[in-house]
């Protein structure tokens, strides 16, 4: 009696090693993501970063993403496979790093080129400009690297651990920003309250995650070589740019991509104001501060993986949506009204810790989701078309807050840089913009269940198949 063929991906110890492999270079991406949040009051004094500043900075990460990278980014995908485009990804995110640690470094302080840079922009330091700069090839980097990932986990995972995987793949992410939370702050204590040598660090680390990626290629390879005929595509299912087109047109896809940048929005430009609005609220210092939030990530890390399991297992991912969006309001209004009401640290980590039970349920239900409403061919563009429109948020909302700190803080940047004692900043503002972003995501969760219920997607359902 004849058995089916077994594929290198059939193997657990395979698929599990190849997980590992590229979620270390996510793990790595992530720490440099998050290396200056919880030095934003050490590089205001030192380099003059006000929260506008630093707002804008951090919009860096994103900003030629939004301009049309990320759907460049999703045809290489489709076109060129995960092999070329993750090692593609994380040579961007290495160059970039380069370049934003030479911004901070006593090499460009005070050389010709920071003279240039201060001639025009003049509100924006060179060292921030620079710096910015950096960030914008890292974030193209970035995020090309977490479309690649999220296809190459569906391809060794169809049929699988799917959501486990990838709720393995984000947790172990989540604990890069736990672990840059709790190491940054040290680093620079380290070195003479020097933001240079966390940076530097990452930069470091992020050569490594190009080696392991590297190493993934070569059993990526192996794979391909094992499926032969199973890999040749007819030439009508070929991917073509027109596809692009026909995603946009879907209304599901649509629904998916405004939940991922309203509940990203509200989550990632918190993390880069965290540590200061603790150190505001709480009147405690920036290690301190920083301390805490880290466990943030934490929360999403270890319920992650046991919600992954379930969604293979029993389904229900419309649900962990809407159920994720609701905390996330609970949280954000706790920080708003609660927390500078009644500063006290239990209320601050219980209410940290909750938030990153939400931020393992979105993503957890999320990203698996796609390759259901998604075709395999094009599923490289639809990742990274709902990643560009995700990025618009992130590219727009740390700008905002920036702004809408600076507006409802007046005198506030003066009194820091002149060192009086007790001057902090308000964040109730800028926490209810992240509510409300929050409140819509919650209704947009309810109406993918609703649609989902009509057309049959598959988004309650297990994803093992039996």
């Amino acid at each position: 009696m004849s058995t089916a063929k077994q594929f290198l991906n059939d193997y657990a110890w395979a698929r599990w090693t190849a997980l590992v492999l590229i979620a270390l270079m996510m793990f790595f991406g992530y720490m440099f993501v998050d290396v200056m949040s919880p030095l934003q009051s050490l590089i205001e004094a030192q380099k003059g970063w006000t929260p506008d500043v630093f707002g804008t900075y951090a919009s860096g990460e994103y900003i030629l993403n939004v301009f049309g990278f990320l759907i460049i980014a999703g045809i290489i995908l489709d076109k060129c496979g995960i092999r070329f485009t993750g090692t593609l990804s994380a040579s961007l995110m290495l160059l970039g790093a380069c370049i934003k640690l030479y911004a901070i470094s006593d090499w460009f302080t005070g050389s010709a080129f920071e003279g240039w840079l201060n001639s025009w922009w003049v509100s924006m330091p060179a060292t921030a400009k620079l710096a910015a700069f950096g960030f914008m090839i890292f974030g193209c980097g970035c995020e090309m690297a977490g479309t690649t990932v999220s296809k190459a986990i569906a391809k060794w995972f169809k049929g699988k651990e799917m959501a486990l995987a990838m709720g393995l793949e984000m947790a172990l992410a989540r604990v890069g920003v736990f672990t840059i939370f709790s190491i940054s702050p040290w680093i620079a204590s380290k070195f003479n309250a020097s933001v240079v040598a966390p940076v530097a660090f990452c930069t470091v680390l992020l050569l490594v995650g190009l080696i392991t990626y590297v190493v993934f290629t070569f059993m990526d390879s192996k794979l391909d070589k094992e499926m032969g005929d199973a890999l040749v595509i007819e030439k009508e299912d070929e991917f073509k740019i027109s596809d692009i087109f026909a995603i946009f047109s879907s209304k599901v896809f649509w629904i998916v991509s405004l939940l991922c940048v309203l509940y990203y929005s509200a989550i990632f430009p918190f993390q880069r104001y965290a540590t200061n609005m603790l150190e505001s609220n709480l009147g405690i210092s920036a290690e301190n501060a920083a301390n805490i939030f880290r466990w943030f990530p934490m929360g999403a890390a270890a319920i992650t993986p046991f919600l992954g399991s379930f969604l293979d297992r029993k389904g229900k991912g419309a649900t962990m949506l809407i159920y994720g969006a609701i905390l996330m309001v609970f949280c954000d209004l706790i920080f708003a009204f609660v927390l500078p009401a009644f500063p006290e640290k239990w209320i601050a980590f219980s209410t940290i810790v909750i938030l990153g039970v939400s931020f393992s349920l979105v993503p957890a239900a999320l990203w698996p989701a796609v390759p259901k409403i998604i075709e395999e061919k094009v599923l490289g563009s639809a990742y990274c078309l709902i990643f560009w429109v995700q990025n618009i948020g992130l590219c727009l909302f740390p700008v905002l807050i920036g702004k809408v700190l600076a507006a409802t803080n007046p005198g506030v940047s003066e009194a820091i840089a002149a060192g009086v004692e007790g001057a902090h900043y308000n964040y109730t503002a800028p926490m209810c913009i992240f509510a409300c972003c929050g409140v819509a995501a919650f209704f947009l969760g309810i109406y993918l269940k609703v649609l989902d219920a009509k057309k049959g997607y598959g988004l309650e359902l297990p994803n093992i198949k039996k």
